[in-house]
């Protein structure tokens, strides 16, 4: 039985991530501070042998380097989240996301442990340069503009990573994920399926930022979730940043009405500026869409649950648990 660290763990993909290794007969120690995370999240782990959450903040290094020295794999998913969240507290985001990659990826390189550090699409920033290659360049809006923090923060860990990497060879994989998606997402914080689907089943107006025509692709996090948990077996992904996404790409408008459709609500969908939705300094990109092809070369990956299942499994989940719709 491995021991995996999980940073984040009691948050909507650490969760997830928590589940499928208990599952597969692994030990998970969770630490969250559940600022954004839940209790609820992990609740089907609750009582378990396998299970442990650690409350604490990942940038308390004490804490975490015990449970780092005792892991056999550590996945570091600890992060600011959300679009809403990241324009209108700029501050936290810098902070949560560098100070807590530091802590980890020193104690990571300390007691060589092999580490997976969840990195985003965001990086990619508002490059017209569609599908994103892992190698691609990065082209980001001013600092002016709190929109980028997000992604600067996190291209900062993705350095540091590597350069961990390459002095020392830390055993490192960068995650770069796109739009994951599926049960137990909250849409607190700008997620945008959770959030249509919330209104849809509540015949309210279904609420489309911009003019809609800007384009994303959505992954299901059970298939983000094998790919996270693929990567460290492998020696050749070390060292190396892996797009993990889906490979279908829809309008947000569309998306809309494909939520409307799959939902069978009545709802209308409604247009609101950019202006209205957030705080001063967003700028939102037209495309954002993976090459997952690397992915795909070093484990073999391929997407299995398409948009369709993904909004219906979200939407049951809303169905089941009426309290949080």
């Amino acid at each position: 039985m491995r021991t995996l660290l999980v940073t984040g763990g009691a948050g909507f993909i650490g969760s997830h991530l928590a589940e499928a290794a208990v599952a597969a007969g692994d030990r998970v120690v969770a630490v969250d501070d559940l600022s954004t995370g839940s209790y609820r999240n992990v609740a089907a782990l609750a009582g378990k042998d396998a299970f442990e959450l650690v409350v604490a903040s990942v940038e308390d290094a004490t804490t975490l380097e015990t449970l780092v020295r005792e892991a056999d794999v550590v996945y570091h998913l600890a992060a600011a989240v959300g679009v809403k969240l990241i324009v209108e507290d700029p501050v936290h985001t810098i902070e949560t996301n560098i100070r807590g990659t530091e802590v980890v990826l020193k104690l990571a390189n300390k007691w060589r442990r092999p580490a997976v550090i969840a990195s985003t699409s965001e990086v990619y920033g508002k490059s017209e340069r569609v599908p994103y290659a892992e190698e691609h360049d990065m082209v980001l809006g001013p600092t002016t503009h709190s929109r980028w923090a997000y992604a600067a923060s996190k291209a900062i860990d993705e350095f540091l990573a590597i350069a961990y990497h390459r002095r020392d060879g830390l055993p490192v994989v960068i995650a770069r994920l796109f739009n994951t998606v599926g049960p137990r997402q909250t849409g607190r914080y700008g997620m945008v399926i959770p959030t249509f689907v919330r209104q849809a089943i509540r015949s309210e107006p279904i609420t489309v930022y911009g003019d809609g025509t800007q384009s994303r692709s959505f992954t299901y996090v059970g298939d983000a979730v094998r790919a996270l948990l693929d990567l460290p077996t492998r020696p050749e992904a070390f060292g190396e940043v892996f797009n993990v996404g889906g490979g279908r790409e829809i309008t947000i408008m569309g998306l809309a009405e494909l939520v409307r459709e799959r939902t069978g609500s009545s709802s209308e969908i409604v247009t609101v500026p950019y202006d209205e939705a957030y705080a001063p300094g967003f700028e939102d990109m037209h495309r954002r869409v993976p090459d997952i092809s690397k992915l795909n070369r070093v484990t073999g990956y391929k997407p299995e649950v398409d948009l369709e299942e993904i909004i219906d499994r979200v939407a049951e989940y809303y169905r089941q648990h009426p309290e949080f719709v």
